[in-house]
């Protein structure tokens, strides 16, 4: 374990140049103008790739949370995860520009635990990132399904769809993959747009009978029972949770102290989208709302949505990929010199990166076809610990001196050590949540199989 002396960068450095320049030697990637320079992202470019992480599979899943909770309930959730994931990731930039050698969580747990803690942080960041990875595929093979009419099996669609991302993900720098995240966001949030006002043109959902008496399911306050309440909570969670995959963007900042101005532009956009769009699907639809959420409007609408996400979705999982494959990356080749040269060993290892993480991803996603469940189980799994417990630790780690402080300071401390425990219970609840509704899934028929060719879309 370090000890805070050792750390690159002390609040109490003499001077705030003498800290620049402390920061500036600690950085994972110097700003060089010889060999690979990673440093060329702007504060406007990290908000951009901030908000298409986040605004992604997460909106898609939404509206069927709300179904489990309520308008009320759900509603209420969203802006309290919102507001909740961007405190957790204030912490770990704090904590990043403290010790600016971090270039993960990962990095970061090390900090605080030592080797251990690393690498089990590294493990959960890398499979988090396996598994949304995933959700994107099944997202791309979805909307290849319904714009085809389940033309071809649907595992023969996610292969495509893995071959494109693993193809975009091995764009080797954020600044180049950072144009793609334009073009996606605007893709995505127009595809989310146009699904909205279809739903509110119809007079029932396309899902619900279209003759006779229907029951909508639309209610204020639901009592969905442990699990499926679980599930839905952790939904809500997820959609917003994937804040640790900031971390390697900021590395890859201009002027990595400026990561706040992206984080609030981007959670203040996310969250009060995610607000109005899954409230609307969820006032319209109910209990027949599709998931993915592009479904439900029936099936021209379905196309016309899913021909617009389709780059914003093969976007998406670029992202996923990149990100984790930056870390395996990092990893490999830290404290040499062929992380920022032009060699061999830097592109072999780069693209065997990125390929064997998407072939993981492939697998992942055949085996677990339903996007929530999928969606779900990175909350529980992963991100419950990442995103609630292992903050609440980092910021009881640079904050000892609050358990002896006045009263004020034992009280954020003891918060922060709720969020701690907050992660272990989503840790082990959400996931036997989970586990539940695969299961009942399974039995019941909504999922078939593994690596099933059927329509994933319901076009067919």
């Amino acid at each position: 374990m370090q000890d805070k002396e050792k750390t690159p960068y002390s609040p109490e450095a003499t001077s705030p140049q003498a800290a620049e320049n402390a920061i500036e030697e600690g950085e994972v990637f110097a700003a060089t103008s010889s060999g690979v320079n990673f440093r060329k992202v702007g504060w406007f470019n990290a908000t951009v790739i901030f908000t298409k992480i986040l605004f992604a599979t997460g909106v898609l899943s939404l509206p069927s949370a709300l179904y489990s909770l309520g308008a009320v309930g759900g509603g209420i959730s969203i802006v309290a995860w919102g507001a909740f994931n961007c405190y957790c990731f204030v912490i770990l930039g704090n904590f990043r520009n403290r010790h600016p050698h971090c270039h993960s969580i990962a990095d970061m747990a090390e900090v605080a635990g030592g080797v251990v803690a690393k690498e089990v942080t590294g493990l959960l960041f890398i499979i988090a990132y396996v598994l949304v990875t995933g959700s994107g595929i099944i997202g791309v093979s979805t909307a290849l399904n319904a714009l085809s009419h389940h033309a071809a099996c649907t595992v023969w669609w996610s292969f495509l769809a893995t071959v494109v991302i693993v193809a975009t993900a091995s764009i080797r720098k954020l600044e180049h993959v950072g144009w793609l995240s334009y073009a996606g966001f605007l893709s995505i949030y127009v595809a989310v747009l146009i699904v909205v006002i279809g739903v509110t043109q119809q007079d029932r959902p396309a899902a619900a009978p279209q003759e006779g008496p229907y029951d909508l399911g639309y209610v204020a306050i639901n009592d969905p029972g442990f699990a499926a309440g679980m599930v839905a909570s952790c939904t809500i969670f997820v959609s917003s949770a994937g804040t640790s995959a900031f971390l390697p963007v900021i590395s890859e900042m201009r002027n990595p102290r400026e990561y706040k101005k992206p984080l609030y532009f981007c959670m203040t956009l996310v969250t009060a989208s995610y607000l109005a769009f899954s409230l609307v699907v969820y006032r319209w639809c109910g209990m027949w709302v599709a998931s993915p959420s592009l479904g439900s409007a029936g099936q021209t609408i379905k196309m016309v949505s899913y021909g617009v996400a389709l780059l914003g979705l093969i976007v998406s999982g670029t992202l996923y990929l990149h990100v984790g494959a930056k870390y395996v990356f990092v990893r490999l080749l830290h404290r040499t010199h062929h992380l920022q040269s032009n060699t061999l060993t830097h592109w072999t290892t780069w693209f065997a990166c990125t390929t064997i993480l998407g072939a993981l991803a492939f697998v992942l996603a055949s085996a677990i076809p339903i996007f929530n469940y999928l969606i779900a189980l990175v909350g529980s799994v992963c991100f419950a610990p990442l995103a609630m417990s292992l903050p609440g630790w980092l910021w009881l780690y640079d904050h000892g001196e609050y358990r002896k402080g006045n009263v004020g300071q034992k009280v954020v401390w003891v918060l922060h050590v709720g969020l701690v425990l907050l992660g272990l219970f989503f840790c082990v609840g959400a996931t036997y949540g989970v586990v539940v509704e695969i299961v009942d899934a399974y039995e019941s028929g909504v999922i078939g199989s593994a690596f099933s060719c059927a329509d994933n879309s319901g076009s067919s």
